[in-house]
């Protein structure tokens, strides 16, 4: 997919606040916009298997190129509870870099309110931005299960501009690790910690877009072809 995609990245600004505080999030403590030509769904895996259990999955590394990183951006699967950054190359192109596995909301559907456990799905052509990254090392929260307040967060907390909503980021699975790949937040995105700490260090940045897809959507058209080489296993500590 050539230069195209950018330029509709750079088409469909929109601009609100970052709503929040430290302790302003889900679990306790405008963005350009999104690629629009022929975006279609097609088929891709479904995390969640016959059982209600979902199948096992690994962070894996597609592009070893060079590419631009503010042209990087995330798209958010509730079907294959995979969130992946995609970029331009030095050709142009769009290409996939990285893959990795994610938990996202115990209650499926769009967010509609405080406190509904639901993760929040960007309108089309609209995605949602990163608009503040946090050091999240030392935030807590009670899960009601009896541990009481226990580091949850990981390293970082990529809060996301979500209009309507806040408190939505993407941050670790601190103390909760097993729940990656899975359906258990109270409506943010979890990453296993150490795959946390690759996407800040390498692609993570303030004002990069979040496509946040809804339930049981699956790839969009310029998708399709990126995401079927095998990719190359991260082999992160902790997977």
């Amino acid at each position: 997919m050539k230069k195209i995609l950018f330029y509709c990245l750079a088409a469909t600004l929109f601009f609100t606040s970052c709503g929040g505080d430290k302790k302003g999030n889900e679990e306790g403590s405008g963005p350009k916009g999104e690629p629009t030509a022929g975006a279609e769904d097609a088929d891709d895996d479904s995390a969640e298997q016959a059982d209600g259990t979902f199948r096992a999955d690994e962070a894996k590394k597609f592009y070893e190129g060079s590419f631009d990183k503010k042209s990087a951006f995330v798209v958010i699967s509730k079907k294959s509870l995979r969130l992946s950054v995609y970029a331009r190359n030095d050709k142009g192109d769009t290409v996939l870099v990285v893959r990795y596995p994610v938990c996202l909301s115990r209650i499926k559907g769009n967010k509609e309110m405080k406190g509904d456990n639901k993760t929040p799905e960007s309108p089309k052509g609209q995605p949602f931005r990163i608009c503040q990254i946090q050091d999240a090392s030392t935030w807590c929260h009670d899960f009601g299960d009896g541990r009481g307040e226990i580091l949850a967060y990981g390293k970082w907390f990529h809060r996301l501009e979500t209009p309507g909503h806040s408190g939505i980021g993407i941050h670790g699975s601190t103390n909760n690790e097993t729940s990656v790949p899975g359906r258990a937040s109270e409506g943010c995105i979890r990453m296993r910690d150490a795959e946390l700490i690759h996407f800040h260090d390498n692609y993570a940045y303030v004002d990069m877009p979040v496509i946040i897809k809804a339930e049981g959507e699956g790839l969009q058209a310029f998708e399709v072809e990126l995401q079927k080489g095998e990719g190359k296993p991260l082999g992160l500590s902790g997977e």
